[in-house]
Parts: structure tokens; sequence; C-alpha cells
């Protein structure tokens, strides 16, 4: 008896020890340098600078640059692989925020003009298709005009990834990434639900092992689902708020995105005020307009996840990810997802929830089809001063003609 558990307890051991082997030959330590690119060319020259106290982060660990611009991070070799730079104020980055996880990775940032005055545009549910690829274009013709220094879009930038097969949610893929680039301004993007590729299985007929699988295109395409820059001292947080269950989405904020938003906060100084940017916003009242829906559907208003009930349409753990940004902090929260503009300001607290309308629009070849859901679409225009941000102007894509 003695023999045998000990024999047992031995391979226990030792499948511990493999276990521990194998995490750990996924772990590497990450090095590279944040630089003072003066002329744009993306190249260090002998007389550039490394840039000291920038966050540079692996969507889960976060450092901070030495005084030569240097980092170490220990990456632990995650599914998402990427490295991406947070941009400090009064700079932008040249080329992509963004790289792939490799040791000696650098980042070029060059110096812009003060920023204690501008202006960035909110938009959402683009719903790029060949039928609706106008409404985006005038979007792009329309917020260029207000010469913005970035364009936010909240998700739902495709027709539709969820529930079609992999050619045909590329083709919707490849149309935004074509319009993408004709902006002038810098466009910041996050995942809507109809980004989540293949995950109603019944209709897409994906496999859940598809590389590419739920969130998976959308890194391909964008990068990194959740990041962070600065601007004017003002902190912008584009987050994922769509979680996965089963062949369902819903509003959640995982544990892993926490972890780093947690970590990403401490690096910023604490009166800074925050926008967070993300699709399935984390409060609005549109459920309570549109009323309950019991149906075993993507409408449903509820979805059970380990036994628990919750909202499937605002981000069930909100408390949560508002509790990581600190009591006192002032804070914009922008969300998308209900193709209505929507504000929400309580006197007393330090947040204001605001969701844009939808660029698609409503009407035959778009999503928004049903009489009592044909808000107006256009976008929010916000304007910063010295860290304050106003309460925005909504601009309606269908009032005014365009050059």
């Amino acid at each position: 008896m003695i023999r045998v558990t000990s024999v047992v307890l031995m391979r226990a051991i030792m499948v511990a020890l493999l276990a521990l082997a194998g995490s750990a030959a996924f772990a590497e330590t990450l090095t590279g340098l944040v630089f003072v690119d003066s002329n744009a060319n993306g190249i260090r020259d002998a007389d550039e600078r490394g840039l000291s106290g920038v966050a540079v982060s692996d969507q889960h660990e976060v450092v901070v640059t030495d005084d030569q611009g240097r980092f170490r991070l220990e990456h632990d070799g995650d599914e998402t692989g990427f490295l991406f730079v947070s941009v400090p104020s009064g700079f932008r980055s040249v080329g992509s925020f963004w790289v792939k996880a490799s040791d000696g990775a650098s980042f070029a940032l060059a110096p812009v003009r003060a920023q204690d005055e501008f202006t960035f545009v909110h938009a959402s549910d683009l719903h790029i298709s060949r039928d609706s690829l106008g409404r985006t274009q005038r979007f792009r013709a329309m917020s260029e005009q207000l010469k913005p220094a970035f364009v936010i879009v909240t998700g739902d930038l495709v027709k539709d990834a969820l529930r079609v097969s992999e050619a045909e949610a590329r083709s919707y893929y490849d149309l935004f990434v074509a319009e993408r680039r004709k902006f002038e301004s810098p466009v910041f993007t996050v995942p809507g639900n109809h980004e989540m590729f293949g995950i109603e299985t019944t209709l897409s007929h994906v496999d859940p092992k598809h590389p590419l699988f739920g969130r998976g295109m959308y890194r391909e395409y964008f990068g990194p689902d959740y990041y962070s820059f600065t601007c004017g001292g003002v902190h912008f947080v584009g987050l994922n708020t769509v979680d996965i269950h089963g062949q369902w989405y819903y509003g959640h904020v995982d544990d892993r995105q926490l972890a780093w938003l947690q970590r990403d906060i401490a690096t910023i100084p604490a009166d800074m005020p925050v926008v967070t940017f993300d699709h399935i916003p984390f409060y609005t009242t549109m459920p309570q307009i549109d009323g309950f829906n019991e149906s075993a559907t993507a409408a449903a208003t509820l979805i059970t996840v380990d036994g628990k009930a919750q909202f499937r349409h605002s981000v069930a753990n909100a408390t949560a990810v508002l509790g990581l940004l600190g009591a006192d902090r002032r804070v914009l929260a922008l969300g998308g997802h209900f193709h209505v503009a929507e504000r929400i300001e309580r006197p007393g607290e330090n947040v204001v929830y605001a969701t844009a309308a939808a660029i698609v629009g409503s009407g035959p070849g778009t999503l928004q089809t049903i009489p009592a859901r044909q808000f107006p679409s256009g976008f929010t225009v916000y304007t910063v001063r010295h860290g304050n941000i106003d309460s925005g102007r909504f601009v309606p894509l269908d009032a005014a003609p365009v050059p």
C-alpha cells in the first residue's frame, strides 16, 4: 500500500513539474525601446533620445520605460501576442502603436503641437457592407470637415461576422480596412458584437477551433482589442466589452482585461480624467424602452453565465470596471450598440455615460428597419479644453449636404 501510494505521489509530482515546465516555456522576457522620432521617419537616428515614463503593455502586464526609454516586460505568451505603447500627451505614433510581441521591439513617437484644446469624434455601428458603404463615406466627409484630433468608432464596424462564413466576414472586414485608410485623422476602434467571428455556429457553421473564431478575426485585422493612449491631459481607454458564452455574446469585461486596466490606470495621475470607449455600454435606458425579450435569440434581454442571470446588452460587471478607475476621477464612458445617441448624467456623480447613434442609419440595406427604432443617424463631437470635456454636440448624418 505504501509503495503504491509513493508511486502515485511521484507521478503527481512529475505531472506538476511538467506542467510548470510547459508554462515556463511559454514565458519570455521582452525588451525594447520607446524613442522620440523627431523627423517622423520611423527610424531611431543618432541624435534621437529615448523617452522615459511611457507605458508599454502586452494586454496583461504594464511596464514603464526607464530614463533611457527602455522597457523590460515578462510576457507569458498568451493568446493575443501583442505589444503596444500607450502613446502619451504631446506625441503621436509613427506607424502602428502596436506590434506582434517580440524581443527588441521599438516604438517611434513623433512630437505634436500643444494639445490643450482639441476635438474628437465619437461614432458607432457602421455595419459596413456594399449596401451601406455610402453612409461610411458620408460620415468620413463630414467628420473631416471638423478636423478632429482623432476619431473613435465604438464597434460594429462590419455588417456581420457573427453568423456568416469566413469569406463573407472577411469581405466586410476588408471593406472597412479600405475605408479606414481614407480618413485623414487617426481612427481608433474597438470590437462590437458583430465583429465576433462565427460564434452563432448553428448559422455560421464555423468550427469553434478555427483560429479566427470569436475575437480572433478582429485581432488579426486590428491588433489589440483593448489599449490606451493619452491626449491633452485626458487618458483614453479602449475596452472590449463583448464577451462570449456558448454561441451568444453578452456585455462583460473579462478578468484578464480587468487586471490590465488596473495596471494601466496606475500609470496615470490620480486626478487625470478618463474617457473609456467600448461597444456594449456600461449602462443604458434602452432595454427598458425596447421592452423585455425572453426569446432564445441574440435579442434576448438576459443570459445565464455560471448559473447567474445577467443583462446581455449592458456590461454585467460595470461596477467592477468603474471601481478600478477611482471614485473621485472624472470619467466619460462612451459606448454604442443601441443605434441611438443617449447621455446619462446624475448629479453628484463623476461619471457620464454616452452612447453614439448608428452611422448605418435606417431603412433598406441597413439593420435598422423597425419603425420604433429609427432614431436619427449621426455622430458626436467632443471638445476638450485644458482637460475638461464638454457635453458633446450631435451631428446628424442626413441633415446637411456634403461638399
